[in-house]
């Protein structure tokens, strides 16, 4: 497997630093949105399917639009395709801070609107992740691919911490506007980048394209084995932080500064976890470190169920953001790295489905398993879920990058 010279290698290229800052501050904007949304239903509806519901609503448009979004990332201009969507974040964001601040947010307006924040994400993920080939060398796809996540998991441990001051200090409102101005630095290096055309030679429609698409995935196998180890994974593995709210107020007995320090603490994991990874990939093979990150994930959750002290919580979240991003990244990476540029966003977009849809699934079902049984036999009985997943589909072998789809 080919590897990039460092875990750091990738900033030397301009164009890839300037997005990948812009994308930074972007997703502190997003998680500092991300905590407020959470937070402000636990204070205006705390049933565990409301809380669980915020989770399924973020994630369902991207199940539902993975396609035609990936699709449109192959068939148009994927830079003007991205400044679109980043608007469309823009306008979702400041109308929910809007309505938030005039005191007219319901539990359905902020599932709605959370909805809607999400449709613009969906549109735009899958033509952000293609755009990383364009801007590093092929060595570099999987370092790229870390310092992304790195990235999104550093502002996952800025945002939520920021987040739940702001909430604090300030109300949900300033949160949900601070996200919406943090789409300006994107938009602008979109606007600067000059990024040579791709030439199509065989136009498709959006449906053929669509088409074209699945049937690649559903040919190879090496495809194949990502989307159902990831999909194992992320239905069981979704329990974590779909519930984490509602621990972190009825088990740990904290506020939103409380709740923002412990998502924080995930993220942070999993900036450890992407610095680590190029050195961890040296040494183990995909498939063996897929198996033992699945599985400590599987673990951490299960002493997440039982712990009460908040600091142990901390240092249990930490170990499981690490094992979270080793196990993406080696998804996505994968992905990245196997499928030919002309049908790349499809088949990301292939895998964001499978892994979006898990994710509002799985939400959705422990939420409700939590409501009947409360939340510490919810999240143990994901827990044996995912570990027992991994046992399965251990035998769905993840090709190194250089070996035939």
């Amino acid at each position: 497997m080919a590897v990039g010279d460092s875990a750091w290698s990738p900033l030397g290229q301009r164009i890839f630093r300037s997005i990948w800052i812009a994308g930074l501050v972007s997703n502190i904007g997003t998680w500092m949105q991300s905590t407020a949304t959470a937070w402000l239903m636990v204070t205006i509806a705390p049933s565990p399917l409301m809380v669980s519901l915020v989770q399924t609503a973020t994630s369902l448009p991207i199940f539902l639009l993975a396609l035609p979004a990936g699709a449109l990332a192959d068939a148009v201009d994927r830079r003007r395709l991205i400044l679109f969507t980043q608007c469309w974040m823009f306008c979702a964001a400041f109308a929910l801070g809007a309505l938030t601040w005039a005191g007219r947010v319901t539990p359905g307006v902020l599932l709605w609107l959370t909805l809607f924040l999400s449709l613009g994400m969906a549109l735009n993920a899958p033509a952000w992740q293609a755009i990383v080939p364009e801007l590093v060398d092929r060595s570099q796809i999987p370092a790229a691919v870390a310092l992304n996540s790195a990235g999104f998991n550093v502002a996952r441990f800025i945002g939520p911490a920021l987040g739940g001051l702001v909430v604090g200090s300030m109300g949900a409102a300033a949160a949900f506007w601070c996200n919406a101005a943090s789409y300006a630095g994107v938009i602008a290096v979109l606007f600067i980048w000059d990024r040579t055309s791709t030439a199509r030679d065989h136009p498709e429609s959006l449906l053929a394209a669509m088409r074209t698409g699945i049937r690649f995935a559903i040919e190879s196998s090496a495809l194949r084995a990502i989307f159902i180890r990831s999909a194992s994974f992320i239905f069981c593995g979704s329990a974590l932080m779909a519930l984490l709210p509602l621990i972190a107020r009825q088990r740990l007995m904290v506020g939103s500064e409380g709740y923002g320090l412990l998502v924080g603490v995930f993220g942070l994991g999993a900036v450890a976890g992407a610095v680590m990874l190029p050195s961890v990939r040296r040494r183990l093979s995909l498939n063996t470190l897929a198996v033992l990150a699945a599985s400590l994930f599987g673990l951490a959750m299960a002493a997440v169920a039982v712990v009460h002290d908040y600091t142990v919580a901390c240092i249990v979240l930490f170990l499981s953001g690490a094992t979270w991003l080793a196990l993406l990244a080696t998804f996505n990476s994968s992905v990245q790295s196997l499928v030919p540029a002309w049908v790349r966003g499809r088949a990301l977009a292939v895998y964001l489905l499978v892994f979006f849809g898990g994710l509002a699934a799985g939400s959705l079902l422990w939420g409700t398993a939590a409501g009947a049984w409360g939340l510490r036999n919810a999240l143990l009985l994901a827990s044996v879920g995912l570990l027992a997943g991994v046992a399965v589909t251990a035998r769905y072998r993840l090709k190194e990058d250089g070996e035939a789809l």
